[in-house]
């Protein structure tokens, strides 16, 4: 199995320490996602949706570890139970908002990645094709209402 990125995701986070955890806690930051040039024909009709999937891979990440103490918890937990960028596979995705389009540059907000992260897809995020039904957030349950303050606290700066 083999990935080719097709560009590179910009952002102000030099470094982990400090970056955002997710991109609702990123609030407004904004950054650039740069396609490359054989893949820029693929943005065709993108300027349409307000919000994007990005795919990238954890490009500083080493090795995994399958049980891991979130950032939110004192427990160790399953690693595909959280967002824990050190996995198998070190894949990641982000819902960013599209700002717009400029040639094969992309202007995103609520950027929660890495400067330099190299991108593996994209995708357009539509609410609708996400399944009904009760939704349920396993061990977060418990840390909800402080997942919610800190979304609230991170707007407001």
């Amino acid at each position: 199995m083999e990935y080719q990125p097709i560009g590179i995701i910009h952002s102000p986070f030099q470094e982990p320490a400090g970056m955002p955890i997710q991109p609702a806690a990123a609030g407004d930051t904004e950054g650039k996602v740069e396609i490359f040039p054989e893949f820029s024909a693929g943005l065709k009709d993108l300027e349409g949706f307000s919000h994007l999937i990005l795919i990238y891979h954890f490009h500083r990440s080493q090795g995994y570890r399958l049980q891991v103490v979130p950032f939110l918890d004192t427990e160790p937990r399953g690693v595909f139970a959280t967002r824990a960028p050190k996995r198998p596979n070190p894949i990641g995705i982000s819902v960013v908002r599209l700002q717009g389009v400029d040639g094969r540059t992309l202007a995103v907000s609520s950027v929660d990645i890495l400067d330099g992260t190299p991108l593996l897809d994209i995708k357009p995020y539509v609410p609708d094709f996400a399944p009904g039904g009760e939704v349920r957030i396993g061990w977060l349950e418990k840390n909800r209402r402080t997942i919610r303050q800190r979304q609230a606290d991170d707007r407001f700066k």
